[in-house]
């Protein structure tokens, strides 16, 4: 299956976030940003915590959720 068959229809992945990669538990093609429900292709995804096992849609939204649950630096 690609993009380009007509009875392709974007689906929502779901991932397990390792430190510098992930591992697709439910393939898809995109997940939600955890602040804003952007939905973010995987070829796009750059942000997410793994404490958190959360995506993010870049780093301001990264940033805001560090503020909003106070996530300790590493």
């Amino acid at each position: 299956m690609n993009i380009f068959d007509k009875s392709f229809s974007p689906s929502e992945a779901q991932l397990r976030y390792l430190d510098a990669d992930y591992v697709v538990l439910r393939p898809g093609s995109f997940v939600r940003c955890a602040i804003t429900g952007t939905p973010i292709p995987l070829d796009e995804l750059t942000y997410w915590n793994v404490d958190r096992q959360e995506p993010y849609l870049n780093a301001e939204a990264a940033y805001t959720a560090h503020q909003r649950h106070g996530i300790p630096a590493r």
